[in-house]
């Protein structure tokens, strides 16, 4: 037999089949054994919240728990008084009444969840539910979620985002920290009257409201080019912001349309909605005229770019102020897919201008003048 390597297709392939399943089976062990620990975390959190119920034992009973299962299990790690006091919260987070009350309501509209209680008395026992969905994030995951997190529809949106988006601890806890729950989908858009279904609510949910771009810091005065210009040097940032599916097109964007030429802010092109999308940037406070600017865009972009393949385009005018009612009759009878939502940034105070200011201690002995008069 020959020593020299195989190098034939079919080995080839055959080796990367092995190697994918290899993968696959190191995620799967990896998965399952992070859902054996959240649920022993979870059953630690249990035992601490009854126990505390019924013996009443004071505050430093963690810290003599924390010191007697380190003594047992030194090589495991997790037992530190402050996690004790995660597990502690974690329990009591997702068992509260009202947060059940939401995920049972969640998981008897899942076909697979009802297909489960059919099957299963324990489908919706805490113990075994509650592991099975925070067990497929990390546990530092599940902390910065439950910690933040007013309610269990809250909670679920960002494991689930956490889920479908491969964030890491520091992602998360940045969409947690801008609102990222509050902000999906709340653009005003005339989605329904020029989108199909679902098209129409995929989109919707695309765009948020506002957009926070605090990565960057701009001394003023300054206009909507250099704006365009940080976003741009800021490109990963920026893309983390508007989300997942969004790729760069250009910015200032030429097109030439009769003999004139344009050009658009910024132009990218959305994989899952499989159309181009165009952002337009204004410094000020939307005035209807900006949604016939980005109409007239639009048609450009359908005309010179699309193809036969792609969806009809979408707009997004991005500005710093907005009046609902008014954005609203704006965007009413325009044929073409627009949203508008307000952005907010960083603004630093030109050096010149400090020494004019009045700082928070003189803000503070003026305050108290005007109580004494």
């Amino acid at each position: 037999m020959s020593n020299e390597p195989i190098n034939t297709s079919e080995y080839i392939n055959w080796v990367k089949k092995i190697k994918l399943k290899i993968r696959q089976s190191q995620i799967k062990a990896s998965v399952s054994a992070n859902k054996e620990l959240i649920s022993l975390y979870w059953y630690l959190g249990n035992e601490i919240v009854e126990k505390q119920k019924k013996a009443r034992w004071g505050s430093s009973f963690i810290d003599q728990f924390s010191k007697d299962l380190k003594a047992d299990f030194p090589e495991i790690g997790g037992f530190s008084p402050k996690n004790l006091r995660y597990c502690r919260a974690f329990y009591n987070f997702y068992s509260n009444g009202s947060i059940w009350q939401q995920l049972v309501a969640k998981l008897q509209n899942n076909k697979e969840w009802q297909q489960c209680v059919a099957k299963n008395d324990n489908a919706l026992d805490q113990n075994l539910i509650i592991p099975e969905i925070t067990g497929q994030i990390p546990w530092g995951h599940n902390i910065h979620i439950f910690t933040n997190s007013n309610d269990f529809e809250e909670a679920y949106y960002y494991i689930t985002e956490t889920i479908e988006n491969g964030w890491s601890r520091d992602t998360l806890a940045l969409q947690i920290k801008t609102d990222l729950y509050k902000r999906e989908g709340k653009a005003i858009t005339n989605f329904k009257s020029t989108l199909p279904k679902p098209q129409s609510d995929l989109a919707q949910q695309t765009l948020k409201d506002p957009y926070s771009f605090d990565f960057l810091t701009l001394t003023k005065p300054y206009n909507e080019r250099d704006i365009e210009n940080q976003l741009v040097n800021h490109i990963t940032k920026f893309l983390l912001e508007l989300g997942k599916g969004f790729a760069f097109i250009g910015r200032q964007y030429h097109l030439e349309v009769g003999d004139s030429d344009y050009y658009i802010d910024l132009l990218f092109y959305h994989v899952k909605l499989k159309c181009y999308v165009v952002i337009e940037l204004k410094n000020t406070k939307f005035i209807p005229e900006y949604a016939g600017k980005l109409n007239f865009y639009l048609s450009a972009v359908d005309t010179y770019l699309k193809s036969d393949t792609d969806n009809q385009t979408i707009g997004i005018l991005l500005c710093r102020d907005k009046n609902k009612i008014e954005t609203e009759f704006a965007l009413r009878d325009f044929g073409k897919p627009m949203g508008v939502s307000e952005f907010s940034l960083t603004e630093i105070v030109p050096e010149e201008l400090k020494g004019s200011l009045p700082t928070i201690d003189e803000i503070e002995n003026d305050m108290k003048l005007l109580d004494r008069k």
